[in-house]
């Protein structure tokens, strides 16, 4: 599960992974064409005893002697004593950090390498070195200036000038490049899907919300044009996801069907609103008789929505100015019927908990078969949580890469603190390719007529 969550970031965030890799690539190819090109020059010696003597014990002591000083030799070959000696005393600091020496190990040999810029130069230095080092051991080893050395050290392979350069390496600087590259670019994607705390899986959703996913209305480019699911006669994936919907709800209600929904959020603009009115219509389409009742009394939205008039509506039946039947409206074909939010009140949560209210709603319950209630956000104000206290069953919309888990949270909280029906959560603008959205390309028939308020 993880690694196909992983291929499905790599996916998503492509043009990314896309990206590092030409800017890896390029800037391979700058820092590879302003490398000076470099030349390494060997130089191989062997370190043997001189002892002539036939006794085979003491032939053995003395080569064991010698193998154990190649070692020392080996450390002795970098020092400024040896180095001096081939060069001029300005260019020794840079001499002993191209000079590498080595013992060759279960042997007594010794190899110094020179790396230098000029080819010819570099091989005649390590040439130089082999033989500078060898009188310098010729001398060291002489216990007195008359006598034999124990240990000598021999030239056995001269350098030649190298032909081809050992850095800059294209091949293996491109692949470098472009592994740190990935490696980056994958590292950045992982931690900025840990550090996102927003709903972006139903599965997410699932786990926040506590409780079932009823729908997943999917995005599409013209929705905010054209928000209804009535246009192209219903015959769209945003329809279908909303009849999905609508046969969803049916189920939650087999021993207590909910006459009176609401629909919120935990914040503003993440598709409340839209999701009510086009649940009343798909409900409404399958032949109930549905009422759309706008409760959000701060920034009402379903007027503008239906493209009917709100200047008087819910908030006029509660404060007594009108009669119920008097500013609900009918809107499209099937007919739904429509209570506007009127005029917006300075005190939404005292008109929405009151009396007055459960009224109301238990008017419009005995007069329909479901109530779809538009309620404001749960986080910001507490409109919409006095409605849930008395509401058969509330619905929670949120959108994808916008609500956070943990203001899913919090809103689950609230409605748990005041013993609301959480029935399930809509997940809205799921894109197609986040793998939550499955669409179908075409609609069922239905006998949708264009609204005549619309």
């Amino acid at each position: 599960m993880e690694l196909l969550h992983y291929l499905r970031l790599a996916r998503r965030s492509w043009p990314l992974i896309v990206l590092s890799l030409i800017i890896a690539s390029s800037a391979a190819v700058v820092v590879t064409a302003n490398t000076p090109p470099s030349y390494t020059a060997t130089t191989s010696m062997i370190v043997s005893g001189t002892d002539k003597e036939s006794d085979l014990s003491t032939a053995y002591q003395s080569g064991m002697l010698s193998a154990q000083r190649v070692t020392s030799y080996a450390s002795l070959l970098t020092s400024r004593r040896v180095l001096s000696k081939i060069t001029d005393p300005a260019d020794l600091g840079r001499l002993q950090s191209a000079v590498t020496a080595e013992a060759i190990p279960g042997t007594v040999l010794l190899r110094a390498t020179v790396t230098d810029a000029d080819p010819v130069r570099a091989a005649r230095l390590a040439n130089n070195l082999g033989e500078t080092f060898s009188q310098l051991i010729d001398q060291i080893e002489r216990p007195t200036p008359r006598s034999r050395p124990a240990v000598k050290v021999t030239v056995v392979d001269r350098a030649t000038v190298p032909t081809v350069p050992v850095s800059p390496k294209p091949l293996v600087n491109q692949a470098v490049a472009l592994l740190l590259a990935l490696l980056l670019a994958m590292g950045t994607i992982v931690l900025r899907d840990r550090l996102d705390t927003t709903i972006k899986t139903i599965e997410t959703l699932q786990d926040t919300s506590k409780t079932s996913i009823l729908g997943i209305i999917g995005y599409e480019k013209d929705a905010q044009r054209h928000p209804l699911v009535v246009r192209e006669a219903g015959h769209s994936t945003r329809a279908e996801a909303f009849r999905s919907l609508r046969t969803n709800l049916q189920f939650i209600g087999v021993d207590r069907q909910p006459k009176t929904l609401i629909v919120t959020s935990s914040l503003p603009s993440e598709g409340k609103s839209s999701t009510s009115v086009n649940l009343a219509i798909t409900l409404a389409q399958a032949g109930w008789r549905v009422v759309l009742v706008d409760a959000d009394l701060r920034r009402p939205r379903i007027p503008s929505y239906l493209g009917i008039e709100g200047a008087a509506g819910l908030t006029d039946v509660l404060i007594d100015k009108a009669a119920l039947q008097d500013v609900t409206q009918v809107w499209g074909t099937p007919g739904i019927s429509v209570l506007p939010s009127g005029k917006v009140p300075p005190n939404p949560s005292e008109l929405l908990g009151s009396q007055n209210m459960r009224t109301v709603l238990a008017q419009l319950s005995r007069n329909y078969d479901i109530v779809v209630i538009d309620a404001p956000p749960l986080l910001p104000v507490t409109d919409a949580a006095a409605l849930a206290a008395v509401c058969d069953a509330t619905l929670l919309v949120a959108r994808y890469g916008k609500t956070r888990r943990e203001h899913v949270g919090r809103a689950v909280e609230l409605l748990t603190s005041v013993n609301a029906r959480l029935v399930g959560a809509v997940l809205n603008f799921a894109p197609a390719k986040s793998g939550n959205y499955y669409g179908y390309g075409y609609g069922y028939s239905t006998d949708v007529k264009t609204p005549v308020n619309a």
